[in-house]
């Protein structure tokens, strides 16, 4: 059985944000531009994202680019990166088969010791492709976008 995980990206800034969707912002700990964090899809994180989806793009997330945010991404407390050698020692042989267990549900995010909740992203390499202002049925880059968060994910790492 797979868990159906959502990676959640925050797109707009913190100025001018409604105290309520800043309050589910917080929730989901986006409190930053181009910060990321993964969530299981529960319908109180559904209804968390469809609140917060004018600040946010979301989607599900694909092994290969989960493989490729805990490798680049991956950060422990006192800000230092998620190594191979940390990934061995859960008893993985790479990143890829550590977001294998993860989508599959055989381990947690959480379970890691010392995985911060949050990454960091760079701004994507050829930038938007909309404005992100909009939601990305009207040509926009906000709200939710399915499969193709991967392709905007490894394009931000």
């Amino acid at each position: 059985m797979t868990k159906k995980l959502y990676a959640v990206i925050r797109l707009r800034g913190r100025v001018g944000v409604p105290p309520d969707i800043k309050l589910t912002l917080r929730s989901l700990r986006l409190t930053r531009r181009n910060h990321c964090t993964i969530v299981e899809a529960t319908p109180s994180i559904e209804g968390m994202l469809k609140k917060a989806s004018g600040y946010v793009t979301y989607g599900e997330i694909n092994e290969e680019a989960l493989a490729a945010l805990l490798e680049k991404r991956g950060r422990l407390r006192g800000d230092e990166r998620l190594t191979l050698d940390h990934v061995k020692r859960l008893g993985f042989e790479s990143f890829r088969d550590l977001a294998k267990a993860i989508l599959e549900g055989k381990m947690s995010l959480r379970s890691i010791p010392g995985l911060k909740p949050v990454f960091r992203l760079h701004p994507p390499s050829g930038g938007f492709k909309g404005t992100i202002k909009k939601p990305i049925e009207q040509g926009g880059e906000l709200g939710y976008r399915g499969p193709q968060i991967s392709e905007l994910l490894m394009r931000m790492i």
